[in-house]
């Protein structure tokens, strides 16, 4: 299948971070309303979400995607009907903050779809830029990768593996914070952002079809708790840019360690299950 006619397609929407949005955003982090009411880095993940009508929803949660001009992402036939969907990784510009009552305009634009053969089979990789603006200004630029991969056998194994014996150890890291993201977070987070996709919300969805050991955090929730842990160190809205990789996936109910030390060129952040598997790679610049 050729991808040409996807490469180029943009989407266009309109939010307004209102008061609401901001209190609700705030109180899932356990955050004090800012003063001045400057929102935290990560608030561009709740702005903007996806809107399409729930009859338009594919079985896993995600808006359903098709080969006509109106499906703004490609629908993968070679996966089948039941493709698995994974947020990979973002590359994210912080270029002016984001105040309450601000209105919102984002474009998002398809800018590469591509396919390889990796160990675990066939994936394919789409690139999204966003650029949201702020009144006018342009506040916030993403690259966001997508990864699509077959649908899981019902007799795969669970992934992650269980917990193994090992511990995380947090030495060699300046900054640490550890925290157990329950069901009742990965809900308002999923709320907040709009995300219907089951595996974060539905467990016998995410175990017996997608075939996950429990609830997965959702990876721009580790992204949004890493950006909270560099505001904590370093003080609100310093970033100028941040970066992260998922590489395993974290699960609802088991302890996250958030780590950062600083390097050479910046800042290096990253996300371990409590065994010490890493479960997200992340960096940052001031």
């Amino acid at each position: 299948m050729t991808y040409e006619a996807w490469i180029g397609r943009e989407q266009r929407a309109m939010d307004r971070l209102d008061e609401g949005l901001a209190a609700r955003w705030l109180a899932t982090f356990d955050l004090p309303r800012p003063h001045p009411a400057i929102m935290p880095q990560g608030i561009h993940f709740a702005l903007c979400t996806p809107q399409a009508p729930t009859a338009a929803l594919g079985e896993d949660g995600h808006p359903a995607r098709d080969e006509t001009q109106g499906s703004f992402l490609p629908p993968f036939p070679q996966f089948g009907s039941g493709p698995r969907r994974m947020w990979a990784s973002s590359k994210i510009a912080f270029n002016a903050p984001i105040a309450m009552g601000a209105v919102i305009e984002r474009t998002s634009r398809v800018a590469s779809v591509s396919e390889k053969e990796g160990g675990s089979g066939r994936l394919a990789f789409v690139d999204v830029e966003h650029y949201t603006r702020a009144n006018g200004t342009l506040s916030v630029t993403e690259t966001q990768t997508l990864v699509y991969r077959d649908a899981a056998s019902a007799d795969a194994p669970l992934s992650p593996p269980a917990l193994g014996a090992g511990q995380f150890d947090p030495a060699g890291w300046e900054a640490s914070r550890t925290i157990t993201p329950d069901a009742r977070l990965l809900f308002r987070y999923s709320a907040l952002t709009f995300n219907t996709h089951r595996i974060h919300y539905d467990a016998p969805y995410a175990s017996e079809v997608e075939r996950y050991r429990g609830l997965v955090v959702h990876g721009p929730l580790t992204a949004s708790l890493l950006l909270q842990l560099a505001a904590t160190e370093l003080g609100a809205n310093r970033l100028r840019s941040f970066q992260f990789r998922g590489l395993s996936p974290a699960i609802a109910g088991e302890p996250l360690h958030l780590v950062m030390r600083a390097m050479a060129e910046g800042y290096e952040l990253a996300a371990f299950a409590d065994d010490g598997r890493q479960v997200t790679a992340a960096s940052a610049t001031v």
